[in-house]
């Protein structure tokens, strides 16, 4: 793998960004299961409206494809100082976050149109899952490259 330095736009082989964007993409559904398996949790046993449980659930799935992709996707980058990586993970990926979240929060705001939820009983039941895989799938492209270039990218070698 190619040391990218940190803050440079992602470049090098296009075998290994191709490579990277599906570990990322793969990565990224199964942080979609969890966060939909969070999402689940916070709105059922721990009592929470849609809005917190989607808050809670997206940063349970930002810390899981944080850990996964340090563990697989970007396997160059460096291994020490986890937390520092992990909260500029975070930080990096708000503007995904931002994206992911206002698209959730608007569809569950609109709710299931009554029109399906005539046709389909058990819609309303499943919405907010349908508005999370909308909203991941929102945040994705800014969160690939926002990781690439600033949380996993490497410092340039000093002189």
């Amino acid at each position: 793998m190619t040391h990218q330095p940190e803050g440079q736009p992602p470049s090098g082989n296009p075998k290994q960004v191709k490579a990277e964007v599906m570990s990322f993409a793969l990565i990224g559904v199964a942080g979609l299961l969890v966060d939909m398996g969070a999402l689940w949790v916070a709105m059922n046993p721990l009592g929470l409206d849609k809005h917190s449980a989607g808050f809670f659930s997206y940063f349970v799935a930002a810390t899981f494809t944080w850990w996964m992709n340090r563990r697989f996707t970007f396997t160059g980058a460096s291994r020490r100082r986890a937390l520092h990586q992990w909260a500029k993970f975070l930080a990096a990926n708000a503007v995904g976050g931002v994206v992911n979240l206002s698209v959730y929060n608007l569809i569950v705001w609109l709710d299931a149109p009554a029109f399906a939820v005539a046709l389909l009983p058990w819609l309303p039941a499943l919405w907010p899952y349908g508005a999370k895989g909308a909203g991941s799938l929102a945040g994705m492209g800014f969160n690939f490259v926002l990781s690439k270039m600033l949380v996993f990218g490497h410092k340039a070698p000093r002189a």
